[in-house]
């Protein structure tokens, strides 16, 4: 059986979104979950042993910056066919248009054979032509920019039906460090031109090996047709369930109902949430968690993502397990960052802790997943309590709970409340100046109130099981 290393530069973002792609994996692939390895590797020198003793050296050094140059574009502005030499090129765009609206356009340049201007290539256009692509970088590109250009033009030929054999992508031919690309369609012959060498024979002289100093590497086999992240849940989520016994809320209705309730009381708390984050963050973590009860915004601006889970039957007390990974999906992808990352982590453990423990979700079965969900989450973060991170109410809530689930409520907001005072060790307040955290005495914004932490925890054990019930006077 085929294993994994996941090689990660030690960032938090970094390390907390690729470690969720593991427990996704994990989750969704119980059988397969110990064939996934997991390293984090720092060689930065910026961060200093005492501002990063508890995080660790970043992973790869920072790198030097560039004047700013003369540009006869305006900055809202680009130019399509301009020659390597600066040479003027066929016209001008402005305001810039998004990738996925200008690659297409660029690609029709090349295929059309309406156009009498520039049909110099017999595209038949008609599902069966054949090419290889090359995108090329001018010179002033990250390798993170020329590989979603190369992802959008798969996909824009993908949808015009032109098949695409190989890719080569990489800074081929440049002009100095010009911020630009160029796009090229070998257009490979049809099997009965008889004119024409084989595709075989091209393809082989293609993926044959070279020394060649400026030809880049490429993959000798055909690219894998690409795919679009939806913008909800997907069906193609293999629910837990079909791989494992399933697990059932105790009080099927109240567990959704819960979860409606939640959002609605994180949605309320992000004003105040956003107030603190502005002082001891970066100022996004209640809108962070707004998106998460609310959904993406560029998405679905009205609808709840958690509630639209419920309707289409992704999050339900009839399969528990199911739900923790479908509630793991809706914080990675409508919250992103660091704390959606730590949250789907969590929801992702939370779900393995759960498979095959019984039918009913006692407290009995989540306290030893909610134990070993957070022991996971320790491999993916060094903060530990007391941190001033969200791992401090969390951490106390776990301990508590076999007492009830009031009293570990009650542990985890006195936790929260503890922060005020607490120096940061991890997360985002560790980069704060310590004497303004002091002076203004807010605790971690993820960890404030006891409306939002009520609603983390409702969205979890939310059932007459554990005794707990919402109480009108707390919302």
């Amino acid at each position: 059986m085929g294993r994994t290393i996941i090689i990660v530069k030690n960032y938090t973002g970094d390390v907390l979104n690729f470690g969720l792609a593991k427990e996704h994996y994990s989750a969704t692939h119980p059988d397969k979950a110990g064939s996934v390895r997991f390293i984090v590797v720092g060689d930065d020198v910026a961060v200093g042993r005492t501002q990063g003793h508890i995080v660790g050296r970043r992973g790869l050094a920072g790198v030097p910056g560039t004047s700013v140059q003369d540009n006869h574009l305006r900055a809202d502005e680009i130019e399509i066919g301009l020659g390597i030499h600066n040479e003027s090129g066929n016209s001008r765009i402005s305001p810039i248009p998004a990738l996925n609206k200008l690659v297409p356009d660029l690609l029709q340049l090349i295929t059309s054979t309406t156009d009498p201007e520039r049909a110099f290539v017999p595209f038949e256009n008609d599902g069966k032509d054949e090419v290889v692509l090359l995108v090329n970088n001018l010179g002033g590109l990250s390798e993170l920019e020329l590989g979603a250009i190369v992802s959008e033009t798969k996909q824009a030929l993908d949808h015009q039906h032109i098949n695409v054999r190989r890719v080569l992508a990489g800074t081929f031919m440049t002009s100095l460090n010009m911020p630009g690309f160029s796009l090229t369609l070998l257009l490979l012959p049809r099997p009965n031109d008889r004119n024409a060498p084989s595709i075989d024979l091209l393809l082989a002289l293609l993926d044959d090996p070279t020394n060649a100093p400026g030809w880049r590497w490429s993959s000798k086999s055909e690219p894998t047709h690409t795919l679009r992240i939806p913008e909800s849940l997907t069906a193609s989520t293999p629910s837990a369930s079909s791989q494992a016994a399933n697990l059932r809320a105790s009080n099927v209705t109240t567990f959704n109902t819960s979860i409606e309730n939640s959002c609605r009381a994180l949605i309320a708390a992000e004003p105040e949430i956003t107030k603190m984050d502005s002082i001891a963050g970066d100022g996004d973590c209640g809108l962070t968690l707004k998106d998460g009860a609310n959904g993406s915004p560029a998405h679905t601006p009205t609808r709840q993502a958690f509630s639209r889970a419920l309707e289409e039957g992704k999050v339900t007390g009839e399969d528990v397990i199911g739900s923790m990974i479908a509630i793991s999906k809706v914080a990675e992808e409508a919250m992103g960052g660091t704390s959606g990352a730590l949250y789907s982590i969590f929801f992702s453990a939370l779900a393995q802790g759960l498979a095959g423990t019984s039918t009913i979700a006692t407290p009995d079965v989540w306290s030893s997943a909610l134990n070993s969900a957070l022991d996971r989450l320790y491999t993916y973060t060094r903060a530990r309590p007391p941190s001033r991170t969200l791992v401090d109410p969390l951490a106390a809530f776990i301990e508590a709970f076999p007492s009830g689930l009031e009293v570990a409520v009650k542990a985890a907001t006195e936790a929260a409340e503890k922060t005020r005072d607490l120096e940061a060790k991890a997360g985002r307040s560790a980069y704060v100046e310590g004497g303004r955290l002091r002076a203004e005495r807010v605790p971690d914004p993820e960890l404030d109130s006891n409306l939002t932490l009520r609603a983390r925890y409702e969205i979890l054990f939310s059932s007459d099981c554990l005794m707990f019930q919402q109480r009108t006077k707390d919302w």
